[in-house]
């Protein structure tokens, strides 16, 4: 944990805090995305506080919550994907669900390398 690049690890936090702000706005909409929204959002937190934490974080712990996040993000955008050309605001879920998850997936390959 040592070798984290910090500037990719700050872009990924970037990158969960805003999926986490518009998954929570997204979820408020009421279409079938919701639940996924929510879910979201509470993943991309749990990653940011995980990552400022460090404390007690193995590689292999990192990569476990690094991949949950990415799919979790994931399964959000392809629920929001549906709803983009009629709400703005599932548009720019699913935007922020595909910057976290290439944030996310940086950071991992950095730590794979």
């Amino acid at each position: 944990m040592d070798t984290m690049d910090m500037a990719l690890m700050q872009a990924c936090m970037d990158a969960c805090s805003a999926c986490e702000q518009a998954c929570a706005v997204c979820s408020t909409q009421m279409m079938d995305c919701a639940p996924a929204c929510m879910n979201c959002a509470d993943m991309c937190n749990t990653m940011m506080r995980a990552m400022l934490r460090m404390q007690g974080m193995t590689p292999a712990s990192m990569v476990a919550m690094l991949d949950a996040c990415i799919a979790m993000c994931a399964t959000c955008e392809d629920m929001c994907l549906p709803h983009a050309e009629m709400s703005e605001v599932c548009r720019m879920c699913a935007q922020a669900c595909r910057a976290c998850i290439d944030a996310c997936q940086a950071v991992k390959d950095s730590m794979t390398v």
